[in-house]
């Protein structure tokens, strides 16, 4: 497959455009020739210095991630910022990145993923960003208690910590809303749309006490670990396109 067909079926796929005016991150081809054949992907969550060189070591053409290199445009190509891209045009490695655009997609997406995991059912958009959204919103059939519900994603990748939960909702919780990564600042979009529960990565102080007067549960699963679904699901969809994949894991611990 030429990299230019790969890089336009996932910009349609993702709905890249959608998210170009609230995303600094620079979805799409990040590096890479205007022309090349591709026939190994590797994916992983972030494109650092250890996943770079594992996508090299698979024999990979393309890196597909969700947290790319450039945040608001690269003005000075010097540090680790030089140390990776230089890593990727030596080995001859393309970078392709999506991050928002990863994070709401109703069916690849990472709160989508999240939210299979979890038996969330019924499931909405949630998680408005201007003209987009990057969660989820829906029902658990059998609602659980939050031990329950934090014994789930207790289960997920690249987890070396309990989960935090701040048990201030109701005793049962039967709706519940996701934002994967740092999602703290959706709470009060949970609350006006009757969530029980949200669960995303990692909070922020202010969310304890938001919480607590609001009386809605948050579980904090980690921002590496609420966020591995994605590229996963995007790896079964570029093996269906007939290409070779491989997963590249390193979990950060946070």
């Amino acid at each position: 497959m030429e990299l230019s067909t790969l890089v336009d079926r996932l910009d349609e796929t993702l709905s890249t455009a959608a998210y170009a005016d609230v995303d600094a991150s620079a979805n799409g081809l990040q590096v890479g020739p205007e022309t090349a054949s591709v026939e190994h992907v590797a994916v992983a969550v972030d494109a650092a210095a250890a996943t770079i060189e594992a996508a090299a070591d698979a024999g990979a053409d393309v890196l597909v991630t969700h947290h790319g290199i450039s945040w608001g445009g690269i003005e000075h190509v010097t540090g680790r910022t030089y140390g990776r891209i230089a890593a990727l045009v030596e080995n001859d490695v393309a970078l392709y990145v999506s991050h928002l655009p990863l994070d709401g997609h109703r069916e690849l997406g990472n709160a989508a993923g999240v939210a299979d995991a979890l038996g969330v059912t019924d499931r909405e958009p949630f998680g408005e960003l201007g003209p987009v959204t990057i969660g989820t919103i829906g029902e658990v059939p059998d609602p659980v208690d939050v031990g329950t519900l934090t014994e789930r994603l207790e289960g997920f990748e690249g987890r070396d910590r309990d989960v935090q939960a701040l048990p201030f909702g109701p005793d049962e919780i039967g709706r519940v809303a996701v934002v994967t990564g740092s999602g703290a600042d959706w709470l009060d979009e949970a609350v006006e749309r009757g969530a029980d529960a949200l669960v995303t990565g990692e909070g922020k102080q202010q969310v304890y006490h938001e919480a607590r007067e609001a009386g809605i549960s948050v579980l904090l699963a980690g921002h590496y670990a609420t966020e591995t679904f994605g590229v996963r699901a995007v790896q079964d969809r570029l093996e269906e396109w007939g290409l070779e994949t491989t997963y590249v894991s390193h979990p950060t611990g946070l």
